[in-house]
């Protein structure tokens, strides 16, 4: 069976397709699995956030109902809420917690007196207020209350657009409100984004039944230090594998917060939305991108294209085999043809040559006067076939020259009577069997002449054209040969007929499928003969040539 040469290639071509598409697969489901870990892992720090903003909103809840509850803030009151909730800001993010009264500017003198009386380290009040009217809102309490926390004692809070910002809204609402970004007081750097959270604590100067009685005496709050807090919620959710970012409301430059990077190009990105006091903040995981394909599919694809490769090998060998028999059949058979040709070829020569064989014994027995005579003639015409022979296997049983064929018959003739023989022509070739039975009219003319002709005497000449000559209705060729024989005895006008003229009339016309012009003048013979100029396809051997014709005597 035959098969494609391209089929190799397809094979490989198919097989290696069939691996892209598992690679893809796998590295599709690898990319799922990693953004469903991802989008878990975004919860889980969203959770840890929300909890810790939670637990110091509870915190501030509670700090409210407690300083909303006292005519006066005392600093025992702030330490014994404090202790009671027994602060760990080590695993939450915040600096602590810390105690605003909202007061008049006229009313800061006072303030700074009371304040001072109980903490004698006190600071003035910044940045100082521009306005003798107006509220204000200085840090006044701060727990714990460490060297670098003692900083923002004095910190007027309204100073700032984004603290006031959150304090008017908790103000408004109630409730804990978060504020956007800033930098905290105590921060010696000055530049690590942070926030805070207000709660706001009203007293009931009139009945609880006027809700207009409400008076606004200040805030609990708790500041924040945006790293810490997210690397506390990082922390919870053991090792990172993802990079991390916090925005302060919308994902973009300008809001972000804190960012842990993911150690290169973005590949996948989650966005998580976390409320924390009222605040909307976005915390986005990313995943970096790799370069390299994960083990599953670098396993797949090695296989894959080993596979390939082998089966494509394969598939060549046995496409390679097959072409390679089927070339050696089609060897065999055109081996096997050729043989048979040669065969039916051979036998056809045989047949031929000795139907030829057997007319020159018939008629030569015929026209023999003894035996001495019959067997010279014999010998002679035998000879003849014989040059002819050996002429055309020189050229393989091919084309012979004209000349070539009429040298080989009269080179007897022509070593002992070289000028008496003239030969003029073009060169054209001859078919074997044409060669065959021009070669013997030409034997049978130059012995007639040698015998009784023109080379019979001295001064004897024989002159042998030929030409070319075509008839464009039958659209063949020939070649058209004139023997003259000039200077010799003169021809008697009353003759015997021989042997030569019949087997020239008979044969050789027979065979060349042409008549012969024979005509015996007084002044030497002449014969015209027109030789087949035949293409060699029309005698080539062919494989499934039929039998030819066997020429019969």
């Amino acid at each position: 069976m035959l098969y494609p040469r391209a089929i190799p290639l397809l094979i490989f071509l198919a097989l290696a397709a069939i691996t892209a598409l598992s690679v893809f697969s796998i590295e599709s489901n690898a990319r799922a699995r990693e953004r469903a870990q991802m989008r878990e892992y975004a919860q889980g720090v969203a959770a840890a956030l929300d909890r810790s903003g939670s637990g110091f909103t509870s915190y501030l809840r509670a700090g409210a109902a407690l300083f909303a509850s006292v005519e006066e803030v005392s600093p025992e009151t702030f330490d014994s809420f404090v202790r009671a909730l027994k602060l760990n800001t080590e695993y939450s993010g915040a600096e602590g917690i810390g105690w605003i009264p909202v007061l008049e500017a006229r009313d800061l003198p006072a303030f700074l007196a009371r304040t001072r009386a109980s903490q004698p380290a006190y600071p003035d009040i910044f940045p100082a207020p521009t306005s003798a009217t107006g509220r204000v809102a200085p840090v006044a309490m701060f727990a714990p209350a460490t060297a670098l926390n003692r900083r923002a004692l004095g910190y007027d809070m309204y100073s700032d657009a984004a603290r006031a910002a959150a304090m008017a809204e908790a103000e408004l609402t109630l409730r804990p409100a978060a504020s956007g970004r800033i930098v905290l007081v105590q921060e010696t750097s000055g530049t690590a984004p942070a926030f805070a959270i207000y709660m706001p604590v009203f007293r009931m100067d009139r009945p609880a039944a006027d809700p207009t009685a409400r008076r606004l005496a200040g805030f609990v709050y708790t500041p924040f230090r945006a790293r810490e807090f997210l690397d506390s919620a990082i922390d919870r959710q053991g090792e990172m594998r993802f990079g991390v970012r916090l925005y302060d409301g919308e994902n973009g430059t300008g809001h972000l917060l804190v960012a842990h990077t993911a150690g290169g190009a973005a590949e996948a990105r989650v966005t998580q939305q976390v409320t924390i006091a009222d605040r909307k903040l976005m915390l986005v995981v990313e995943s970096a991108s790799i370069a390299v394909l994960s083990p599953l599919s670098m396993v797949t694809l090695i296989f894959g294209l080993a596979l390939a490769s082998l089966l494509m090998l394969l598939a060549r060998l046995l496409t390679q085999q097959a072409f390679e028999d089927q070339a050696r059949l089609a060897f065999f058979e055109e081996q096997h043809s050729i043989r048979n040709s040669l065969t039916r070829e051979l036998n056809h020569r045989v047949k031929n040559t000795l139907a030829n064989v057997l007319s020159i014994l018939s008629l030569t027995r015929r026209r023999a006067s003894g035996l001495d005579d019959f067997a010279d003639s014999l010998e002679g015409r035998i000879r003849a076939l014989s040059a002819t022979h050996d002429l055309l296997t020189v050229t393989d049983w091919g084309t012979t020259p004209i000349r070539a064929v009429i040298e080989a018959e009269l080179q007897h003739f022509r070593s002992v009577l070289d000028d008496a023989i003239l030969l003029d022509g073009p060169e054209l070739e001859l078919a074997p069997n044409d060669a065959l039975s021009f070669g013997l009219a030409v034997h049978e003319l130059a012995t007639n002449a040698a015998k009784y002709g023109a080379l019979s005497a001295p001064g004897g000449k024989v002159t042998i054209r030929w030409q070319r000559g075509e008839d464009p209705s039958a659209e063949t060729e020939w070649a058209e040969v004139e023997w003259q024989e000039t200077g010799g005895p003169p021809v008697a006008s009353e003759r015997r007929r021989g042997f030569g003229t019949e087997l020239i009339e008979k044969v050789v016309a027979h065979e060349l499928r042409t008549p012969v012009t024979l005509d015996f003048a007084p002044a030497g013979v002449r014969c015209v003969l027109r030789v087949p100029v035949r293409r060699p396809a029309d005698f080539r051997i062919r494989e499934k040539e039929a039998d030819r014709r066997v020429t019969k005597p």
